[in-house]
């Protein structure tokens, strides 16, 4: 609806219009949470309002959201935060004191000892000093400094915020990031956003999602023709393929990193979400520190851990931090400056942070069943890692890598040739409409391939390993069948 204005000429009523909006978020797109979601919510209310379907309920196995899909939570997290969160319970003795130690000098730390006030910009001091410790203990004694320690809202923000210090330059100057293919969505969101431009390097499928140098090396000089690459994000373990780096693997790509004068990104917040046998989580920082001075004396780095996954699944307290490595002083007081401008991250995942990286000690009242239910969710995982590959090989026309870590299986997919035209018809991916019916047939949210990037002429899915094993199993089936069925109709 538009009107004349006083003047005779036409406008729309809103002043804020498809059109005229910032162009760079309109061609955000995120996958996880994309048009498959919205039509699984609508399909949940049709099941409520009584709706016939084939099915009495929607797997949601399109995101990595482990409390949702019934991982309890770890009991001495969320002791600690009650406490934290109400301190009337640290007189009360059903919890034991290790729990009200934590609470205790969490709240010391706190304004006003309220986990409601706000901390400094970069988190919690104490908080930061652990977060290092932690570092330091986990890469076997090289140093941390609690100063490069910067706490976040989840592991987005950080890199999010990092990519916003990286993006400048205009048309052959812009800045290039290098992103895996397949790649976590959020990248592809945040470099549309910043208007940076992206530069895909592909994982070798056949080779269990292998990084390599030479296609690593194709893709930044194939890139310098038209932008100024200057960053390289590493995902380890990977996401949404599950592959784990080899020590020698990192060693290449901080080499490469050096050599092509790389800001290196490390996304490592499945470490400790490793399953297969011979496969061992390295820290991008340890192997740049055992390299020796001429790499880590120059190497510019940024690493990314979350409180969102592993063993512990708290997505919702947005928990997070990055440790920075030989960033320009001046460039960090801008960092700071600029995390500020969002006054500091929530507390409680602050407060949840401190507890991942400073766990009950072998002495402590809660140390066993801490231990216990830490390694109950662990090898919970292993085990549906294995069974989902293992199911998904029996099917015809799947290839499942191995699940060597994180908590995804991407597998490979064959379309019929028509199936593929029907989709073009609709104006959908093949691989987007395989999603969508399956979804209508059997409620079952997965997140199509082209979400996350892939080679031409290849299909997959991203499915979450999550599901409690009974459930997970029922749903294997059901895909098993679905795609039997679906290759029959359009053979």
């Amino acid at each position: 609806m538009s009107h004349k204005a006083s003047n005779g000429v036409s406008c729309s009523s809103k002043i804020l219009t498809v059109d005229n909006m910032n162009p760079n978020v309109r061609r955000v797109e995120y996958a996880v949470r994309g048009p498959i979601v919205h039509r699984a919510l609508q399909i949940e209310k049709e099941l409520k309002e009584g709706v016939k379907k084939p099915f009495s309920e929607v797997i949601k196995a399109n995101i990595g959201d482990a409390h949702a899909m019934g991982q309890k939570p770890i009991t001495f997290l969320r002791q600690v935060l009650a406490l934290c969160t109400y301190p009337e319970l640290l007189e009360d003795n059903k919890f034991p004191d290790d729990a009200k130690q934590r609470a205790r000098r969490i709240l010391q730390a706190c304004g006003g000892q309220s986990v409601g006030a706000y901390s400094a910009s970069q988190g919690i001091e104490c908080i930061r000093q652990d977060v290092a410790r932690y570092i330091e203990k986990r890469d076997g004694g090289i140093p941390s400094n609690a100063d490069n320690i910067y706490l976040a809202t989840g592991a987005s923000d950080a890199i999010t915020t990092i990519l916003k210090l990286l993006v400048c330059g205009e048309g052959r100057t812009r800045t290039g990031v290098m992103i895996s293919i397949p790649q976590y969505p959020l990248y592809s969101a945040a470099l549309a956003d910043l208007g940076a431009v992206q530069i895909n390097y592909y994982l070798d499928e056949d080779n269990c999602w292998s990084l390599n140098v030479a296609e690593l090396k194709r893709a930044v000089d194939a890139a310098r023709e038209h932008c100024n690459p200057r960053v390289l994000c590493i995902i380890n373990p990977g996401n949404p393929t599950g592959q784990v780096q080899s020590r020698q693997c990192i060693e290449d790509v901080i080499r490469f990193a050096k050599q092509e004068r790389l800001f290196l990104m490390a996304d490592e917040v499945y470490q400790d979400n490793v399953y297969a046998d011979g496969c061992k989580f390295h820290s991008f920082k340890k192997v740049l520190f055992e390299m020796g001075p001429e790499f880590s004396d120059v190497v510019e780095m940024a690493s990314f851990h979350s409180t969102s996954k592993c063993y512990m699944g708290e997505c919702g307290f947005r928990g997070g931090y990055m440790e920075i490595i030989n960033m320009d002083p001046e460039v960090k007081a801008q960092l700071t400056k600029l995390v500020s401008v969002r006054l500091c991250p929530p507390v409680p995942g602050q407060a949840l942070l401190d507890l991942v990286v400073n766990p009950p000690l072998p002495d402590e009242p809660s140390y066993s069943q801490f231990m216990k239910e830490r390694n109950a969710v662990l090898a919970n995982l292993a085990e549906k890692a294995q069974l989902t590959e293992q199911m998904f090989n029996t099917i015809p026309g799947f290839i499942c890598n191995p699940v060597q870590g994180a908590m995804y299986t991407f597998p490979r997919i064959t379309l019929p040739q028509k199936a593929i035209d029907k989709a073009k018809e609709l104006g959908q991916v093949p691989d987007m409409f395989y999603c969508m019916k399956l979804l209508e047939e059997e409620g079952i949210c997965l997140v199509p391939g082209s979400g996350f990037g892939q080679r031409e002429g290849t299909f997959h899915f991203r499915m979450t390993i999550l599901p409690p094993t009974e459930k997970l199993k029922v749903m294997l089936k059901k895909i098993s069948e679905f795609h039997q069925r679906f290759t029959q109709e359009f053979s």
